[in-house]
Order: structure tokens, then C-alpha cells, then sequence
């Protein structure tokens, strides 16, 4: 080995060793940066379509042709989307930051570093989709796939804090060491209902009014019939909900941390339930104001994160 080479390794070595070696307040930290800022970069998309910003950048992955950045003939519209590129790369740093912060407990704690690893992996499988919705002028399939893709990244998002969480705290279990009968089975159709309610809001958004541009094509279906559509997993969700809320109230109040995160879980998601519902009549019956439909978009973003939660927690199903 060369003196240029073996002098890289020992700095390699010596940075590896300033790394944490256990789950701290720190790798906590960073998973809670990760799951707000997969959410934040939800709802800056959800501005960039509300404000017919869609397509402010012509181009991919160049903003227009020759050039990476709008010029002041694009307008607000520009700005928008750029910004919203832009912060791609703030949730890459974060990533990368996670990364490199469980690089020592990479075997100590697989899963945590594999979280970490598929948070960073996505971006840019993101970033190629959100290409494709300007090569294709914004198709209400690809911007909704792009949607579910940043939802379901928010989910794992919630498994990594959950899991940074525990291990700061020294806890063995997220899931009641001897959970109510039926528990699981609830924990199961809450996380596929809330996924279908997702989905279904996706059509919905195809639908509507908001396209992104003035010119962006829409799903030729009835508003009304795909709206009903979209309300039926919503009641389902809400069912179970409440169902494993019964259930895990009938416990008595113990000692069991994972009951007692359990329980926050439920209610956290119940809160996002009743305010989606709440904003969701509010919006469909006064015309989808953008703001309204904004803090919607924010509350499927945050329903995804909940019901992954209580999934998660429900079930243990997920390797720690």
C-alpha cells in the first residue's frame, strides 16, 4: 500500500472513530429531520401545483433549455419549481447526514442503517419521476404516482424515528408484549384503508381543478363519483380506528411503554382523521380554495406517517 493510500485509510479511521457508536439524541434528531422534511417536500410540491407552477421549469433536469436555473422571463412560476428542486437536495444532505451518523452501528443495528440507506436511494428515483411529469405535461398518473412515492417514504420515514426512539431509550419492543385479541388485525386495515384513501385522493386530484398548469391534462372521470369513492376506505380507516382505540383503552393504564406510545399513536390519529375529514367537507363544499387544499395535502401527508405508526406499533411486524 502507498504512503497517499495507507495516509487516507488512518484519516478514514480516525473520522469513523468520532462517529456516534450508539443511538443518541443526535441519530434521533436527524430520523425526526428526515420524516418532517419527506413531509415539508410534500406540501411544497402541493404549492407548486396549486399555483400553476407545474411547469415553471420546462425542462428536466434543466429548468429550461441551456439552463439549470429560471431567468427572469419565467416569473414567480420559475421560482416555485426551482425551489422545489432545490430542496431535493436538502433532503439528500439529511440522508446523507443519517447515513454517516449510523455508519459504526451499521451492524450492531441493520435495519436502522438499511432505513437510512432506502430514504437516500429513493431521491433520486424521486427526482426521475418528477422528470417524467414534465416530459409528459404533468399526467394526473405520474403526478399521483409521484405523491404515493413521497407517501410511502414518509411511512418509512416514521419506522426509522420510531426505531431511533426506541434505542435511545433502551426499549427491546415497539409492539404490547401481550397485545389485546383482534389488535394486529385492526393495525392491518387501518394501514391498507389509509393507503386506498390515499390513492383514491390521488384520482380525486386528477381530477379537479388544481392541474399544475392551465394547459395539464385530467382524468376524464365525474368529480362527484370519484369523491364518493375516496370517502368509502375513509370510513373504513375511521372504523378501525376507533375499534382498536376501544381496545387498547380497555387496558388498564400500565407501565408498558410500547401500550402507552400505542396509545398516543391512536390518538395522534384519530386528531388527523377528524381534521382531514373537517377540511376535506370544508374544501369540497366551498369550491377547493387552494389554501384549504394545501393543509389537506399537509394532512395526507401526516395521515400517512400516522397510520404507519400505529401499524407499526399494532403489529411489530416490521424487523427492529
Amino acid at each position: 500500500m502507498s504512503s497517499t493510500a495507507s495516509t487516507w485509510t488512518d484519516r478514514l479511521s480516525t473520522w469513523a472513530e468520532r462517529l456516534p457508536t450508539r443511538v443518541g439524541r443526535g441519530v434521533h434528531a436527524l430520523a425526526i429531520a428526515s420524516l418532517a422534511s419527506q413531509i415539508g417536500i410534500i406540501v411544497t410540491g402541493g404549492a407548486v401545483r396549486l399555483t400553476e407552477s407545474g411547469l415553471g421549469c420546462s425542462e428536466w433536469p434543466n429548468c429550461m433549455p441551456g439552463s439549470m436555473t429560471p431567468t427572469p422571463e419565467m416569473g414567480i412560476h420559475g421560482v416555485i419549481e426551482f425551489g422545489n428542486r432545490v430542496l431535493t437536495f436538502v433532503l439528500a444532505a439529511i440522508a446523507v447526514a443519517m447515513i454517516v451518523s449510523l455508519w459504526n452501528m451499521r451492524r450492531s443495528h441493520p435495519t436502522l442503517f438499511r432505513l437510512a440507506l432506502g430514504l437516500l436511494g429513493v431521491i433520486p428515483a424521486q427526482a426521475f419521476i418528477g422528470g417524467i411529469t414534465v416530459w409528459t405535461d404533468l399526467n394526473p398518473w405520474v403526478v399521483g404516482l409521484h405523491f404515493l412515492v413521497s407517501a410511502t417514504v414518509v411511512g418509512f420515514a416514521t419506522l426509522l424515528v420510531n426505531r431511533t426512539h426506541m434505542r435511545r431509550h433502551g426499549q427491546e419492543r415497539l409492539a404490547p408484549l401481550s397485545p389485546p385479541a383482534g389488535l394486529a388485525a385492526l393495525g392491518w386495515a387501518i394501514l391498507a384503508s389509509a393507503a386506498a384513501a390515499l390513492v383514491l385522493g390521488t384520482i380525486v386530484t386528477g381530477t379537479g381543478p388544481h392541474a399544475g398548469d392551465s394547459e395539464a391534462p385530467r382524468h376524464a372521470f365525474d368529480p362527484e363519483i370519484v369523491t364518493r369513492l375516496h370517502t368509502a376506505p375513509v370510513y373504513v380507516l375511521l372504523a378501525a380506528t376507533l375499534a382498536a382505540v376501544v381496545l387498547v383503552l380497555r387496558r388498564l393504564p400500565g407501565t408498558d411503554a410500547p401500550l402507552q406510545g400505542l396509545r398516543r399513536g391512536l390518538l395522534l390519529l384519530v386528531l388527523v382523521l377528524v381534521a382531514q375529514g373537517g377540511i376535506g367537507y370544508w374544501q369540497h363544499f366551498t369550491g377547493l380554495p387552494i389554501g384549504l387544499v394545501l393543509v389537506h395535502m399537509l394532512g395526507s401527508a401526516l395521515l400517512a406517517a400516522a397510520a404507519a405508526n400505529v401499524w407499526d406499533r399494532a403489529t411489530g411486524r416490521f424487523p427492529l
